[in-house]
């Protein structure tokens, strides 16, 4: 019984840190990090502040965890692309994966493009950096020429500028986010033929 009891205290203690989450990157997003408060943010949960506290104590713990929550896909994926062999099929799962990864942080990395002088200040920037940086690792055969490297590192940055300049487009969003797959795919197909 004390063990049923105990799981439904960490799964409320779950659910209110994601509500935390949630409602303090709709506002972040709303007025911009640097205007919004702790205390608007409890008002909007409709919690006191110390409720509030209890699972975070500043602004940027709790961006830090939202960071953390939504990147660790794409950790997971840098760990799973760092045992397999540099294969095209595996540079194009970690294109399709990573695809997927940006797709389900979009409300975090529209909050980054938009707020980009706060992730410098902060240490989600450097975080997002290191990812970055692994996921090129991957993906680039150090060996292969110049422009086939420049083609692998442009299909991560495809798939970054189709979060952004397509969502004001006309068209169906999954259709959009398959399209930017493909060119991105296309890239690092291209690449893998030089080597």
């Amino acid at each position: 019984m004390g063990d049923t009891m105990d799981g439904t205290k960490q799964r409320r203690r779950g659910d209110t840190r994601q509500r935390i989450q949630d409602v303090a990157l709709s506002l972040f997003a709303e007025q911009g990090y640097e205007k919004t408060s702790l205390r608007e943010i409890a008002e909007r949960l409709e919690v006191t502040k110390a409720a509030l506290y209890y699972h975070f104590k500043t602004k940027e713990e709790i961006l830090v965890s939202i960071f953390e929550d939504l990147v660790r896909p794409i950790s997971d994926l840098i760990d799973w692309g760092a045992g397999q062999p540099h294969t095209l099929e595996t540079k194009k799962e970690i294109v399709r994966r990573y695809s997927d990864a940006l797709a389900a942080a979009a409300p975090l990395f529209r909050f980054m493009q938009e707020n980009q002088a706060t992730v410098r200040e902060l240490r989600i920037g450097e975080m997002f950096k290191t990812r970055l940086l692994g996921l090129r690792d991957i993906l680039v055969d150090p060996e292969a020429d110049l422009t086939d490297q420049v083609r692998c590192v442009s299909a991560m940055f495809t798939l970054h500028a189709g979060m952004f300049v397509l969502q004001d487009l006309e068209g169906d969003p999954e259709a959009k986010r398959k399209a930017v797959l493909e060119v991105a795919i296309d890239l690092v197909t291209q690449a893998h033929q030089g080597a």
